[in-house]
């Protein structure tokens, strides 16, 4: 008798565990973030200074638990055509998943048109957290989609490689205060 309680609380426990764990990894730590301040960027070909263009129907997420969590959604009047002429693109970029309630970000769907060509990636900014690059890619129809991807630095920071000279020191931690 006493093992089949002992059992049963070993998985009440794990259940309730688990469920704890998909909660907050899927809903928990997210929050709804207003547009930046300066709005969406794109890096220039030209200078290499950050230039905002004109969104509508902005809609982000991001968590403090990862510097990689956020993602955001909106349209422009931007053509691809005009994009590619003035602004910095970057190859080879597939969007990180989002909460299944966050219905305006698809990965699946935008890593289809980017393979297809009918969306295209841009830096948006470098180093928005140590080691991590916001990128946007937009469609053709003027849908625009924002993610935070790992670059270089941040890749061998994160792993535990030697990031080398060619990578800024990383921030210096400090210990919590009581």
């Amino acid at each position: 008798m006493t093992g089949k309680i002992l059992g049963g609380f070993i998985v009440l426990s794990a259940l309730l565990m688990g469920s704890a764990v998909y909660y907050f990894q899927i809903y928990g730590f997210y929050r709804e973030v207003d547009a930046p301040a300066d709005g969406v960027v794109l890096v220039t070909l030209e200078n290499a200074v950050s230039e905002v263009i004109p969104v509508e129907d902005f809609k982000a997420i991001d968590a403090d638990s990862s510097p990689i969590r956020y993602r955001a959604c909106f349209t422009t009047p931007y053509s691809l055509g005009l994009l590619t002429e003035t602004f910095q693109m970057v190859e080879d970029m597939e969007p990180r998943n989002a909460p299944g309630w966050f219905d305006c970000f698809n990965a699946e769907a935008i890593g289809k048109e980017l393979a297809a060509g009918t969306a295209l990636t841009f830096l948006s900014a470098k180093n928005v957290h140590y080691g991590v690059d916001r990128i946007v890619a937009i469609t053709n129809d003027g849908r625009g989609y924002v993610w935070h991807e790992l670059n270089d630095c941040g890749e061998k920071a994160y792993d535990g490689t030697v990031v080398g000279e060619e990578c800024p020191p990383p921030p210096q931690r400090t210990a919590p205060t009581e």
